[in-house]
């Protein structure tokens, strides 16, 4: 078979469905990473017209152009759009499309998930653009703080649009987690190591990690939020035992670490980019990965210097501010690598690197004020003033914007095997620069005159007139040069200029293609031995084409990969992907019935939403399973592998294990929710206590303990090649008794509407009950498999997946039963 008859072939078996239908069933990760990047700057374009329309309203005192129901409404959806449904969806479309190429694979680990993750996405967001054109936009700023938010100031369903609508679009960003921190883990090309991972790759993996960390405590915070919104339970009520303040810790949780989210991908761009502009590698790989590691890890215990000023106490203050200033040594770690890079290279000033010099002035500024607001006095005088929000775009629109813009330009060839013709991104550039500055340098001049933020306008005496002008001019010109680049990146597209497959002479795995790619990416996968392949192998892209790597040669309209080791990159397993379909676009829109069926308050079709995904996930997985035992594979080179559903860790299992690293951070932050309103919250102790009961205790861990030790003797037995059918059923037999005891005690926990005590131990069984429902669902499924037929000795990897999620139902039923039972039995 030669490489043109290859190429046919593989385009044959894994192209999505031709035409407009196949947008919504293809699972394809070129696709879906065009698709989201489209979606991204689609909204980015939305923000950017609220922007100008924020410009408009400051530029002179006293304006009338919008009132300040419309304007609290603007500035609200400018932030949510640019944090929820442009910066992070940005990076999930840039790593989808790129990390196959990269790592010397065929595709992300689940790609149904990949596109089920985009619908979420788009659906979602589309509800909050559809909230604000029929003028019941969110209006409560984007942290949304009660008591502001709450029913009783915030009446009607506006802000209920922000909390229903961002905690769906959320399900997307943890899919996406989920799907690159497994991809970058085990989806690499045989021998690719974790030191041997390109740059990019390492910054995909940690800003994976910390979506997976960082969003949870969000999610519950909306959840919370609309809870008290819709059925009166008062977690932020004071009179009622709650706590406005506990909206703050949830919320910056999730909001500081948004930061550093959004800024790792962009340095990860840099830190690919920038070599090749500068004709050298990189300097310093392990301290910049070393240095991307810490920074994730500090990003996490800063939350709390967004609330200096909120009564902390002075050891906190102290601590978080140190904290705070301590975050500016990895950040700069990274920085001096890259100044490093340049200064033994030579840099040559193509577009791309333009753009990353504009990082460099941009970010530099905005990390030495950011250094002065972690000055606690400092921050009390500038806290919600102009200042922060300057500070807050210098930070994010440089560190993440430019580097953007640069990548952009950069795996533009590669995204459309063209070169550019008419060249406008240079002066583009220019505009966005001086236009961006002179905006945001006179916020910062206007803050410390004292101008507070989110205020809708200001009076001639206050003496910000001209200020505010010069900064609306500047957000002008910025808004044209934005313009001007979209319109260069269109032209491009449409241009038909035929381009050379690498024009940049990169080194990177990437470009080791033909582009546009094509649907399965290599033809045949490449055995790595350098972090840079193709300066160790020029002719790499011409061997892959042959079919000299691994699984060179199509068989059987497979899809097929290999999983490797995490540590050494040794090939582990034979994956075989699944086809199109359109069963992600339809869970996708069942989910979206079951939000909106909250937001406009049907909740008679909420259960029908809820029982419409379980059927529809029964269904997809369902479909995966193999009736008949697969021998090993011969995958080229003389090694033969094992096939993924034969393995104990396959591929699911690690996409389980990290979910529930995700589900397991949503849980912690809820029992640190009951401690600070336990410990912090006026108005506690309660009017009235849970009664324990030591034979509802009793029988919820007998179960816990029951259920993981049936499921473990349930594999054990499959792997002997016994008949697990029994031990299952007894698994389920002790999830039914854990899940009596979690109901009992939502049914008996005190009244919630009177105190948020009541409330948490509703939400506390309520969480209990949930999960005990899926993993009976699970235990369910397993059962129906062995009885048709679906595992045997060799099929045996739907047992781990279910035993994990038995044991973690196990584990958290138990600490929601002693939170609740133990107080009232201590004396």
């Amino acid at each position: 078979m030669n490489a043109l008859e290859r190429h046919r072939k593989l385009t044959e078996i894994w192209a999505s469905d031709k035409g407009f239908k196949g947008w919504f069933s293809t699972v394809n990760h070129n696709d879906l990473g065009r698709m989201f990047l489209v979606t991204a700057f689609f909204f980015f374009i939305v923000g950017g017209l609220l922007a100008m329309l924020i410009r408009v309203q400051l530029a002179t005192p006293h304006s009338a152009f919008a009132g300040p129901e419309i304007y609290n409404q603007i500035f609200t959806m400018h932030g949510t759009v640019m944090m929820f449904l442009f910066a992070i969806p940005t990076f999930e479309g840039l790593a989808i499309y790129l990390l196959p190429k990269m790592l010397g694979t065929r595709d992300l680990a689940f790609p149904r998930l990949t596109a089920y993750g985009f619908w979420c996405y788009a659906f979602g967001g589309s509800m909050l653009i559809v909230a604000m054109l029929f003028g019941i936009a969110p209006d409560g700023g984007w942290f949304m703080y009660p008591p502001l938010t709450s029913a009783i100031h915030s009446p009607g369903i506006n802000a209920d649009f922000w909390l229903i609508g961002i905690t769906f679009v959320e399900i997307s960003a943890i899919a996406a987690a989920v799907e690159i921190t497994v991809s970058v883990l085990k989806y690499r090309a045989p021998s690719m190591s974790l030191a041997k991972m390109p740059i990019f790759a390492w910054y995909a993996l940690i800003t994976a990690l910390m979506i997976l960390t960082g969003f949870p405590p969000l999610i519950l915070g909306s959840v919370l939020l609309e809870l008290e919104r819709a059925f009166g339970l008062p977690f932020f009520q004071v009179d009622l035992g709650g706590d406005s303040l506990l909206w703050q810790h949830l919320f910056w949780l999730f909001g500081h670490p948004e930061v550093y989210i959004i800024f790792l991908p962009a340095a990860g761009v840099i830190s690919t980019v920038l070599p090749v502009m500068c004709r050298t590698t990189l300097l310093g790989y392990g301290w910049i990965v070393s240095a991307a590691v810490a920074l994730a890890f500090l990003s996490f215990g800063l939350w709390v210097h967004h609330m200096f000023t909120t009564g902390i106490p002075h050891m906190g203050l102290a601590f978080f501010s140190a904290a705070s200033t301590l975050v500016a040594v990895p950040t700069g770690v990274q920085i001096f690598a890259w100044i490093g890079t340049m200064w033994k290279g030579r840099p040559e000033l193509h577009l791309p690197m333009l753009h990353i010099l504009g990082f460099f002035f941009t970010f530099v500024i905005g990390g030495l004020t950011g250094v002065m607001v972690a000055v606690v006095p400092f921050d009390w005088q500038a806290h919600d003033t102009a200042f922060i929000t300057a500070h807050l775009h210098y930070v994010l629109f440089g560190g993440f914007v430019f580097p953007i813009f640069a990548g952009v330009y950069y795996w533009l060839p590669h995204f459309t095997g063209r070169k550019r013709f008419f060249c406008l991104g240079e002066l583009a550039f220019a505009l966005v620069f001086v236009g961006f500055h002179v905006t945001f340098l006179a916020m910062h001049w206007v803050g410390l005159l004292g101008q507070r933020r989110r205020i809708p306008t200001y009076a001639p005496e206050d003496g910000w007139t001209a200020i505010n002008l010069i900064s609306s001019v500047g957000s002008f010109i910025l808004a044209i040069g934005i313009a001007m680049i979209l319109v260069d990146v269109v032209l491009h597209i449409v241009t038909a200029h035929r381009g050379r497959r690498n024009p940049w002479n990169a080194t990177t795995l990437e470009w080791a293609m033909i582009t546009p790619a094509p649907a399965y990416t290599f033809a045949s996968l490449p055995r790595i031995t350098w972090r840079d392949p193709l300066s160790a192998e020029p002719d790499l892209a011409v061997s892959l084409a042959r079919g000299e790597g691994y699984l060179g040669t199509p068989r059987h309209n497979w899809r097929e990969t290999l999983a490797v080791d995490i540590a050494s990159g040794k090939p582990e397993m034979h994956v075989l992907y699944p086809a199109n379909t359109r069963l992600p676009i339809l869970m996708s829109a069942v989910t979206g019935l079951f939000f909106l069926s909250l937001l406009m308050k049907f909740y008679w079709t909420v259960p029908l939403a809820m029982g419409g995904v379980a059927f529809l996930a029964w269904k997809w997985v369902w479909g995966l399973g193999l009736r008949q035992d697969q021998a090993v594979q011969s995958v080229g080179h003389g090694l033969s592998l094992p096939n993924a559903a034969t393995v104990a860790r396959s591929p699911g299992w690690w996409g389980t294990a990290f979910l529930l690293t995700a589900n397991a951070t949503f849980f912690g932050a809820l029992l640190f929710g009951f401690a600070f309103l336990w410990t912090i919250a006026p108005g506690w102790p309660p009017p009235a206590w849970f009664t324990p009961s030591i034979f509802e205790l009793g029988v919820g861990i007998s179960g816990a303990a029951l259920a993981p030790l049936a499921i473990r003797h349930a594999t054990r037995v499959n792997e002997s090649g016994g008949t697990p059918f029994p031990t299952v059923i007894l698994a389920l037999c002790g999830i039914v008794a854990l899940g009596f005891a979690c109901a009992s005690l939502m049914w008996r926990a005190p009244t919630p509407n009177e105190h948020a005590y009541g409330a948490t131990m509703l939400v506390l069984g309520g969480y209990g009950t949930f999960h005990t429902a899926i993993s009976g669902l699970m235990g369910g499924f397993l059962t129906a498999q062995i009885r048709s037929g679906y595992t045997s000795a060799n099929r045996r990897a739907a047992f781990p997946i279910v035993g994990l999620w038995v044991k973690y139902t196990s584990a958290t039923g138990v600490i929601i039963l002693l939170a609740a039972h133990l107080p009232g039995l201590i004396p």
